[in-house]
């Protein structure tokens, strides 16, 4: 860490060795994984036809990973994480190539998308929480605010560039080639990842992968805060398949508009999301985290509703516009509180873990989401709304203030 001033501000951060480079790594990555979920969405309904199969795709692209990310955290505890990071970059630019050469030759039933997807999975973890562990040990203490903006801000860009363009190549050029496109951001990222330097910690351990990989859950489960965040945030994200099941149904089946209005809606979310990010980056959160994270919970959930009144496009729109406004400080606070209550030298388990209990009701959510919205629209909607209030219910009565 060079940087020893107290100077809060984002020159600050950037100034900081190797975050740039970082940080434009990760956002290329983002780019490819945003475009990955719409892509294969689209993909599953116009090849297919089902709501159902699309939800059931998104859940194998996700769910397997999250089973092992115990293993992943330990790897990145014991290995370090740069060499990690750009394996997953890889692994993940040769099963897109492969999906995308499979379907030109009209060779890629369902079963076999949802295999490579779920094969694919297994290695996100190693990127998902990899870099993002790396944060608080090269970033000074009063410059992760403006980190976990940064980092925040990294998604939502990556959900203003990354569904649309991949709407528009399916619409223009069809899933297969979109496939492959977005299978060579992934290699571009691990070109622009190699070389970063990666500092050492002296994280514990016992020196069996499956003993460490343990430790590494036995930690994040004691850890009052990373356990509340865990049933909080899977229980929020539920509700994702709101985002990537109902609305690009809608869009449509409904609304019988294009794949590239779907991007454009998805992209409006961003901009807010952008937006809400960059201003709450500069106000300390300490002792804010819990109201940052439970009044978007809640407000989402309300908000939701809208498509119970109008699901047209102005519906859309609108919903999507709140959603991203509400999570610029719920991620900033969700980031900055996981980096406050964690020990240094467990980051990469606990990091692993933790995500991946947090992100478990996405993969669950848009498989149930898919299967009701084939049978009633409304019914799924509810769903979303129910799990967001329970969510913010939740997170009200278990994150503790302090640790």
């Amino acid at each position: 860490m060079s940087v020893v001033s107290h100077d809060r501000s984002y020159r600050a951060l950037l100034s900081v060795p190797s975050v740039g480079r970082m940080l434009i790594g990760m956002q290329i990555a983002r780019i490819g994984q945003s475009m990955v979920s719409i892509a294969i969405v689209l993909y599953a309904l116009d090849s297919y036809r089902s709501a159902a199969l699309a939800g059931m795709a998104t859940f194998c692209a996700v769910f397997p990973g999250l089973l092992v990310s115990p293993l992943a955290g330990a790897l990145l505890d014991r290995h370090g994480r740069t060499r990690l990071v750009i394996l997953d970059y890889i692994v993940a630019l040769f099963s897109l190539l492969l999906m995308g050469t499979l379907a030109l030759a009209h060779a890629l039933p369902a079963w076999l998308l949802m295999a490579i997807a779920a094969i694919a999975s297994l290695t996100v973890p190693l990127s998902g929480s990899g870099l993002r562990s790396l944060l608080p040990i090269i970033v000074p203490v009063h410059l992760w605010e403006r980190a976990n903006a940064l980092d925040s801000t990294g998604f939502l860009i990556a959900t203003i560039v990354g569904p649309p363009v991949a709407a528009g190549i399916v619409a223009l050029c069809g899933g297969p080639v979109a496939f492959v496109v977005i299978g060579l951001t992934f290699g571009a990222a691990a070109i622009v990842i190699t070389g970063t330097p990666d500092p050492p910690t002296q994280s514990p351990s016992s020196g069996s992968l499956l003993t460490d990989a343990w430790h590494g859950l036995v930690y994040t489960w004691r850890n009052r805060t990373l356990r509340a965040l865990a049933l909080t945030l899977s229980t929020f994200n539920l509700a994702s398949g709101i985002t990537t099941i109902v609305i690009p149904y809608l869009v449509l089946e409904r609304l019988h508009m294009s794949e590239t209005v779907v991007g454009v809606v998805m992209a409006i979310q961003g901009v807010a999301g952008m937006i809400a990010a960059v201003g709450i980056g500069s106000i300390d959160s300490r002792n804010r985290e819990r109201n940052m994270l439970v009044v978007p919970m809640i407000g989402i959930g309300l908000a939701t509703g809208i498509l119970l009144v109008r699901s047209d496009l102005f519906g859309i729109v609108l919903l999507m516009g709140i959603c991203g406004l509400l999570n610029g400080p719920l991620d900033v606070a969700l980031f900055t509180l996981r980096q406050r209550r964690t020990h240094p030298d467990w980051t990469g388990r606990a990091f692993a873990v933790s995500m991946s209990f947090n992100y478990l009701g996405g993969p669950i959510g848009s498989a149930i989401t898919g299967f009701m919205a084939a049978r009633s629209m409304d019914a799924a909607i509810i769903f979303g709304i129910v799990t967001c209030l329970i969510a913010g219910v939740m997170g009200t009565v278990m994150i503790p203030t302090n640790e």
